[in-house]
Formats: structure tokens, C-alpha cells, sequence
């Protein structure tokens, strides 16, 4: 490997990234399609190194799966989504449900504090729809779950968030959805800290519950573009 390729400028590791992050959230990639590094490379005139972490950071994210031959794209079960929402909901919702039951059970105030400054600042200067939003939407919940004071709850939640964020960064790409999470992350986070436990769960419940019908829609409507692009035989992007 050259040096050049070891110091390939993070920029354009990132378009890279973003370029086929994109197509895959869009459906334009289909699911017989086989990523391969050669050609890829070929087609973003770039040596394999940006390809390589690009590719390796879409595995992270969910997107795409390593093959022998390559990559090819991740098609999530719709069942499966809703399954795991629902363990997704159980845990997070047992944060706040402990502490209504065992008034000894408290919430870390200052912790909530700092976190509730953060989102402050993010309704003052809201970004733009993109998918990245999920990763500042797990430090919120994470932030939340954390300060009920139980680990193993947080714990259960990374393992959670870690296997739906492929299909949760549909939420993020809407108008307006991100100005809607963040004031909504705003009013819980409130009401906790203000010891209104019984609204805090009931309004967390709702939001987790209107982000699981958006990801569906969304996420749907990606597969049935993914499905059209599909043939009778596979389409490759690179050679073996």
C-alpha cells in the first residue's frame, strides 16, 4: 500500500461513503448487485483505500454485507424491524416504569441537564435531514436510559439500536423530522427531570412508536425500489 493510499484526505473517504450510502438508502442499489473493489474504484477514480473504508464503514452501519466475492446489500425484514422495536420499546420504557414504581429509584438530573443543553442548542440551529441524525437520536435515547441508573439496560440498549440503525436512518431523511425529534426529545427529557414520570413515559412511548411507522414506510418503499432494480440474474459492479 502507498503512502498516498494510507493518507487518501478524509474528504474523499466521506464522498465515497456518502455517495453510496445514499444510493443504498434510496433502493438504487439493488440486492443481485455485487460491490467489488476494483470497479468501484474505477468508477470514483479513486485507488481502493477510500473504496475499502467506505465499503467497511457501510458493513459497520448495516448496509451491506461481506461476501467472497464482495459486498452486497443488507434487505432487512420488515418483521424483524418490528420486532426488535418492540424490544427496543420494553427496555426503554423500563428506564422511566422503575422509577414510578420505586420512588427510590431516581433519575440523574444533571446528567439529564447537560444532555437537555445539547438539544438546546440543536432546536436553536437544527441541522438538515440527513442520516447521520440517527447517531445523535441514539445519544439521546442512550443519555436518557443512562441517568435511570441501571448499566445493563444501557447495555441492552446499544446491542438494540446496533442492529436497527441500518433501517433507522430513514427516519432522519424527511423534512422536518429532525425539527420534530429534537423537540420531542426536549419535552421527555423535561418531564423526567421535572419528576413527571407517568407524562414522560406515556410521550416516550408515542415518539418511539411514530418513528417505527416512518422507518417502515420508508424502509418499504426503499426495498420495492431495491426489487425493481433486481433481475433474473445478478448485476455486478466490479469483477469477482
Amino acid at each position: 500500500m502507498s503512502t498516498n493510499e494510507i493518507n487518501a484526505p478524509t474528504s474523499l473517504r466521506e464522498r465515497v461513503y456518502l455517495e453510496l450510502r445514499d444510493e443504498v438508502l434510496a433502493g438504487r442499489i439493488g440486492p443481485t448487485e455485487r460491490l467489488t473493489e476494483p470497479r468501484l474504484s474505477k468508477r470514483f477514480g479513486v485507488s481502493r483505500t477510500p473504496v475499502r473504508d467506505a465499503l467497511t464503514r457501510l458493513v459497520g452501519d448495516g448496509l451491506l454485507a461481506r461476501e467472497e466475492w464482495g459486498y452486497s446489500v443488507v434487505v432487512p425484514s420488515m418483521a424483524r424491524v418490528r420486532d426488535i422495536y418492540e424490544v427496543r420499546i420494553a427496555v426503554e420504557l423500563r428506564g422511566i416504569s422503575r422509577s414510578i414504581e420505586n420512588p427510590q429509584v431516581r433519575h440523574d438530573v444533571d446528567a439529564l441537564g447537560t444532555e437537555l443543553e445539547h438539544w438546546y442548542a440543536l432546536r436553536a440551529a437544527p441541522p438538515e435531514p440527513s442520516p447521520e441524525f440517527v447517531l445523535e437520536d441514539e445519544r439521546f435515547h442512550t443519555a436518557l436510559l443512562a441517568s435511570s441508573g441501571n448499566a445493563e439496560l444501557v447495555a441492552v440498549l446499544a446491542d438494540v439500536t446496533r442492529r436497527i440503525r441500518r433501517v433507522r436512518m430513514y427516519d432522519f431523511m424527511i423534512t422536518g423530522r429532525i425539527e420534530t425529534s429534537i423537540d420531542e426529545h426536549i419535552e421527555i427529557a423535561e418531564r423526567v427531570a421535572e419528576g413527571h414520570l407517568e407524562t414522560a413515559h406515556r410521550l416516550l412511548h408515542e415518539h418511539i412508536g411514530a418513528s417505527l411507522e416512518i422507518v417502515v414506510e420508508r424502509a418499504t418503499r426503499s426495498l420495492a425500489a431495491m426489487n425493481a432494480l433486481a433481475g433474473p440474474t445478478p448485476i455486478y459492479l466490479g469483477s469477482p
